[in-house]
């Protein structure tokens, strides 16, 4: 199996296994942010010590912020969940991040929405 192959599929799994721990996690702080908390992707290092995690969330972005924060204070849960459902010698240290991607695409899809109107308000004109 091309070692490119195995890395994308460890990534779904633990992808996978995050978003499951996510539900079952028991914490208060979770109740009010859990079902809007999405793991986008998830990129492991070549020698499998370290797995970053990307996290979004619908929000401002000190809530995004706040959230990513949340993730990494659990992270020792999350790396355990990971640990117990995995066959790999050592369980990838998880480093949680923000991800920005979806954000992003919101905003460029509003700037050409934005664009269009013009153009049809112009040719209108």
């Amino acid at each position: 199996m091309k070692p490119e192959y195995r890395n994308k599929k460890i990534e779904a799994h633990i992808r996978n296994l995050i978003s499951e721990a996510l539900q079952k996690i028991k914490e208060p702080e979770f109740d009010p942010v859990r079902n809007f908390i999405t793991v986008s992707r998830v990129e492991i290092s070549k020698d499998k010590r370290y797995a970053d995690v990307y996290i979004s969330y619908l929000g401002d972005s000190e809530t995004r912020k706040k959230v990513v924060e949340l993730m990494q204070k659990y992270k020792g849960y999350f790396r355990t969940y990971v640990a117990k459902n995995t066959r790999l010698y050592v369980a990838p240290e998880l480093r949680f991040k923000e991800d920005k991607g979806i954000e992003a695409s919101v905003k460029i899809n509003k700037l050409l929405d934005e664009i269009s109107k013009n153009e049809n308000h112009e040719e209108n004109n």
